[in-house]
């Protein structure tokens, strides 16, 4: 048996790495997602694993709703076509399996988030290359300090902590607030009529 208790506090304490340097991430990548969805553009995700299970959550919130009542904003999770993924695998390599989805359908404009506990992951790093070359902003939120995510993308944030689970669900309660953010000023647009 495991100890419940040390579970929850070793998830409590990942709080902790909670500084101004990250509210003001949080804020920036929030500001950048709203700038997006205001100018007709969309928020395309991807990750592997837990991290394609956050992406599909993410786009999920972005297209469904939040918090709020509103229309649907634009968003694709890279994670979920199967017959892509499985295509662009068999054919190319998995390394392209975002990377050819983001040529396909990204736009300059838009948004990637890139989401990774290891800051690794191959096929997440060719995807945010694309984007780069494409005028695509790039965000990470991403775990092991950063790794190689953490040096090309546009925004990150990042833990230090290599634990999967912990990475991958900081990674979410970090997306919940961004996103909460996000719709409320966009919400705000809409109450203004400046986004229809």
């Amino acid at each position: 048996m495991i100890d419940v208790k040390d579970a929850i506090n070793g998830r409590i304490k990942i709080l902790d790495y909670v500084d101004d340097e990250m509210i003001n991430k949080i804020h920036l990548i929030s500001s950048e997602i709203v700038e997006c969805i205001k100018n007709g553009n969309k928020v395309l995700t991807c990750g592997n694993g837990g991290s394609a299970a956050n992406s599909q959550h993410i786009t999920g919130d972005i297209i469904g709703r939040y918090k709020r009542e509103r229309r649907g904003f634009a968003g694709i999770a890279l994670t979920v076509d199967t017959s892509t993924l499985t295509a662009v695998g068999n054919d190319y390599d998995y390394s392209k399996v975002f990377e050819r989805q983001v040529e396909g359908l990204g736009r300059k404009g838009d948004v990637l988030i890139a989401l990774s506990s290891s800051g690794n992951s191959l096929n997440v790093v060719n995807a945010v290359n694309k984007a780069k070359e494409m005028g695509i902003k790039t965000i990470g939120l991403l775990g092991n300090n950063g790794g190689k995510l953490g040096q090309l993308v546009d925004i990150s944030i990042t833990i230090p902590d290599k634990a999967s689970d912990l990475c991958e669900e900081f990674a979410m309660i970090l997306s919940h607030i961004i996103l909460e953010e996000a719709e409320a000023k966009l919400c705000e647009l809409i109450d203004e009529g400046v986004l229809i």
